[in-house]
């Protein structure tokens, strides 16, 4: 049977390692920050230490099977609620996701202490903070090099097709994902939309000087630009 010393221990353990997952949630204003990652973690190594010692009694009666480990396992699918919580919708836009990933692990984590597996805990609260905190300049460099715009540009009827745009601002066939005339207006010209994807805040910048140096282009005006995950959203 288990002390009350490495109860402790474990409990104190797991509220540690909880809380390290739970600031770097809690520095970047998240919803679910220290308290919650803290409480999540501590919840499950006590419904672990229950699970693994709290049926020694009844284990040691004459013609009783039990199955412990069944209390544990509901952590797994229980803790979803928690993390639903943490999850926004706007429009086609998800938000919060790792958040409610971060919750899970740290359930993990939880149940790892409270069977007395501090190695794995600890070492798994390491990897999860590399992935959180040292992870995310990379996921924000490749995102900025992955953005989408939209134009709308007014020129003179016919002037611009879509091989001079292409050539005009060198860019691939398959960037160019919308070039629709809106428009042809009386006084000879015409109104464009044109939405563009994978490209960087550079080439956005770059593109609006580019159309404007064409001679049949009249006006250029930037509509829309974000993240291409975003570009149904357009």
């Amino acid at each position: 049977m288990i002390t009350n010393t490495e109860i402790l221990l474990r409990l104190m353990a797991a509220a540690a390692l909880g809380s390290l997952i739970g600031f770097e949630r809690e520095r970047l204003l998240w919803a679910a920050g220290i308290r919650t990652h803290m409480l999540v973690c501590v919840g499950s190594c006590l419904i672990m230490i229950v699970s693994a010692f709290g049926f020694a009694d009844v284990l040691g009666q004459e013609h009783t099977v039990l199955d412990p480990s069944r209390v544990a396992a509901q952590v797994v699918s229980g803790i979803g609620f928690l993390g639903a919580g943490s999850i926004l919708a706007r429009g086609e836009i998800v938000k919060g996701l790792t958040t409610a990933a971060s919750i899970w692990t740290v359930a993990a984590i939880g149940l790892a202490i409270g069977g007395g597996l501090y190695f794995a805990g600890i070492a798994s609260t390491i990897v999860i903070l590399i992935i959180l905190a040292g992870v995310k300049p990379l996921e924000e460099a490749y995102r900025a090099r992955n953005q989408t715009c939209q134009f709308r540009i007014s020129a003179e009827q016919g002037a611009l097709t879509l091989d001079e745009l292409r050539r005009a601002l060198d860019v691939r066939v398959s960037q160019i994902k919308r070039f629709v005339v809106e428009r042809r207006n009386e006084d000879g010209s015409e109104d464009l939309l044109v939405l563009l994807n994978k490209v960087s805040s550079q080439d956005i910048a770059d593109f609006k000087v580019k159309l404007n140096e064409l001679s049949a282009i009249r006006t250029v005006d930037l509509v829309k630009r974000g993240t291409d995950s975003a570009a149904g959203g357009f």
